[in-house]
C-alpha cells in the first residue's frame, strides 16, 4: 500500500522560521523534543519508548533528557492511561504513547470515565488537561486485524477530550505541540503509513496549529470532499482525477480535529458546492462521516443537489489479504464523485 500512496509535500508558512527535511515520525520526534526542552515538567512514557519505540518516534530523547523524563512502562494500556492522568493532575505535562491504536481499548475506561470527566466532576477544582495520548492508527498494507484500526469515532462521542489526526509532517508537529500545550486531554492519532512515506521541510522550532479549525486544502466549486489523516492524500489524487476525467472541480477539506470538529467550514463549502463526499478508513456504520452527514443535511438541506456520499471501510473486522478491497481507495471515491454529479 505504501508504494500506491501518492503523497504531495506541503510548504510551511515562512513566518514559522527555519525548516529541515523530516518525515512524519521525525516531525513527531521534533515536537516532543521541543516540549521536553521548553517544559521542565514534560515527561514521555509508554511501551518501549526509552529505546525509541517501534516506529522510532522517541529515538534519542531518553539519551538527551534522561530516564526520569523518557521511560518505559509495563505492557498495560490501562496503567499507562491511569498513570498519565495522575501525572497530569499533579501538574506534569504527560505525553503517553499507546503502541498501536488498536490496543487503546483496555484504557477506554480510564480515558472516558476519568480523563474526560475529571474537570467536570470536580467543578473545575482539578483537571488532567495536560495529558496527551499518542497512538499510531490506520492501514499500513499488512497490519490485518490488530494493527490497522482507526478508532477516532469511539472517542468523538466523549465530551471532555480532543481528538486530532494529522495529514503530514508539518501538520503533525504543529498539531501535536498544540495538543501538548492544550488545557484539555487530547488523543493524537498518527497515520502509521505516513511515518516514512510523508516527507516535508518542517520548521525546526516551536510552533502550533489550531485545534479548532479545519483547513481547505484544495479549493473547488462542484463537490466538497472531507477527510482526515491518510485519506486526505487519497482525496488529493481524486481531485485531480475528477478534474481531468470529468471536468469536475472538487474542494478538499482536512478536518484535522475530529473533536471538536469545524462544522462551520464544512457547511460553508457545501452551501457553495451543493454536494458532499466524506471518506474514512474506519467502518461505515457509526463512523464520524455519519455525524458530518447528519449535520450537513440539517444545515444545508436547501442547497444540496444530491444525497451525501460516504466512502468508508466496510462493517467487517479489518482484513489482511482483502485489505485492498476494504480500503476507501481513489477508485471507490471517484465512483462516488460520478454518482454525486449524475444524481
Amino acid at each position: 500500500m505504501a508504494s500506491a500512496l501518492s503523497y504531495v509535500p506541503e510548504t510551511a508558512p515562512s513566518d514559522f522560521g527555519e525548516t529541515t527535511k523530516m518525515n512524519l515520525f521525525q516531525s513527531i520526534n521534533s515536537a516532543m523534543d521541543v516540549a521536553l526542552a521548553t517544559d521542565p515538567t514534560a515527561v514521555i512514557f509508554g511501551e518501549d519508548v526509552a529505546f525509541g519505540g517501534v516506529f522510532r518516534c522517541t529515538v534519542g530523547l531518553a539519551d538527551k533528557y534522561g530516564k526520569d523524563r523518557v521511560f518505559n512502562t509495563p505492557l498495560c494500556e490501562q496503567g499507562i492511561a491511569g498513570f498519565g492522568i495522575g501525572m497530569a493532575v499533579m501538574g506534569a505535562t504527560a505525553i503517553a504513547e499507546i503502541q498501536f491504536a488498536d490496543y487503546i481499548y483496555p484504557a477506554f475506561d480510564q480515558i472516558v470515565n476519568e480523563a474526560a470527566k475529571y474537570r467536570y466532576r470536580s467543578g473545575n477544582l482539578f483537571d488532567c488537561g495536560r495529558l496527551t495520548m499518542r497512538a499510531p492508527c490506520g492501514a499500513v498494507g499488512h497490519g490485518a486485524l490488530y494493527h490497522s484500526q482507526s478508532p477516532e469515532a469511539f472517542f468523538a462521542h466523549v465530551p471532555g477530550i480532543k481528538v486530532v489526526i494529522p495529514r503530514g509532517p508539518i501538520q503533525a508537529k504543529g498539531l501535536l505541540l498544540a495538543c501538548i500545550k492544550d488545557d484539555n486531554p487530547c488523543i493524537f492519532l498518527e497515520p502509521k503509513i505516513l511515518y516514512r512515506a510523508a516527507v516535508e521541510h518542517v520548521p525546526v522550532g516551536d510552533f502550533t496549529l489550531p485545534l479548532t479549525s479545519a483547513e481547505v486544502v484544495v479549493e473547488g466549486k462542484d463537490v466538497t470532499m472531507v477527510a482526515w489523516g491518510t485519506q486526505v492524500q487519497v482525496l488529493r489524487e481524486v481531485c485531480n482525477m475528477a478534474q481531468e476525467k470529468l471536468g469536475v472541480s472538487c474542494e478538499l477539506i482536512d478536518l484535522r480535529t475530529i473533536m471538536p470538529w469545524d462544522s462551520e467550514t464544512v457547511i460553508k463549502s457545501v452551501n457553495k458546492t451543493g454536494r458532499l463526499l466524506v471518506a474514512h478508513e474506519a467502518p461505515l456504520t457509526g463512523g464520524f462521516a455519519a455525524e458530518i452527514a447528519s449535520t450537513v443535511q440539517g444545515e444545508c438541506f436547501l442547497h444540496l443537489e444530491a444525497p451525501v456520499e460516504r466512502v468508508c471501510g466496510y462493517d467487517t473486522p479489518f482484513p489482511h489479504i482483502f485489505e485492498p478491497f476494504y480500503m476507501p481507495d481513489k477508485w471507490r471515491c471517484f465512483e462516488a464523485i460520478k454518482k454525486l454529479i449524475n444524481y
